[in-house]
């Protein structure tokens, strides 16, 4: 879907096979899924030329999820309100669904300590350094100072979703506007599960300045943003190594 993933397992008893399981996994995914596959299930069902009801287990599946995000966002996550003809669009949610499935692949294989990655998307578990307490660090791309990283995150255990405007413009519609949301550049979130952290950092994002406090009330997410003037905003719980560019942390 326009992305690349890497896989970093650390496990040395783990098969190569289960790499290679996995990227299949996230090859058929993409077959079924990318909207820009003009012959995949996604595309076809965005064109109408698909009826859900026929549409593969996966794909009814997505499309129940990002039905249950409308509700929990309040509608901030919206798959029917992203296109003006009112087609449905689950690509806001199905790359980070993708990365923790292919996780869930490694863990079956007994892969314990291992990071995915996929654009940015992050599943992380156990520690970099097996048998330890160390933690994976993930730096997050300042958005507004291409060569810094705006702070450094201890993730174990955890997944990493970020939504921003710098690699693909203002493209996240606050569904309740219909307009481009602009009052955040960047914003990044850490919980249990990437399908939900993904789906969560969209629609915080569409939120605006209110999107971090939104998420500060989801049990076991935090987030940390960054304001198009250029504050940062962190939830109390959020694991930070290092200091953001600016002073402005909630």
């Amino acid at each position: 879907m326009g992305t690349v993933v890497s896989i970093d397992v650390r496990d040395r008893d783990v098969p190569a096979s289960a790499v290679d399981r996995a990227i299949d996994y996230l090859h058929d995914i993409d077959r079924r899924f990318s909207p820009y596959k003009p012959d995949s299930e996604v595309s076809r069902i965005m064109r109408g030329e698909l009826a859900l009801d026929d549409a593969s287990p996966d794909v009814r599946w997505i499309m129940g999820l990002c039905d249950e995000l409308a509700r929990i966002t309040d509608g901030y996550f919206d798959a029917r309100k992203y296109r003006s003809d009112g087609l449905p669009d689950p690509t806001g949610v199905v790359k980070g669904w993708a990365v923790e499935e292919a996780a869930f692949i490694l863990v079956d294989a007994g892969a314990a300590n291992f990071l995915v990655n996929g654009g940015g998307d992050i599943v992380a578990r156990g520690s970099p350094e097996p048998g330890s307490s160390t933690p994976w660090r993930v730096g997050i791309q300042h958005p507004l100072e291409r060569q810094k990283l705006a702070a450094v995150l201890d993730i174990r255990d955890e997944a990493v979703a970020t939504s921003g405007t710098y690699e693909r413009g203002e493209h996240v519609i606050d569904p309740h506007t219909g307009q481009p949301a602009t009052e955040l550049v960047s914003l990044t979130v850490v919980g249990p599960s990437l399908t939900y952290a993904d789906g969560f950092a969209t629609a915080a994002f569409a939120m605006g300045r209110k999107g971090a406090e939104w998420l500060a009330g989801r049990d076991g997410y935090e987030a940390f943003a960054i304001t198009s003037d250029g504050l940062t905003i962190a939830t109390p719980g959020l694991r930070r190594v290092g200091q953001p560019a600016s002073d402005g942390i909630a």
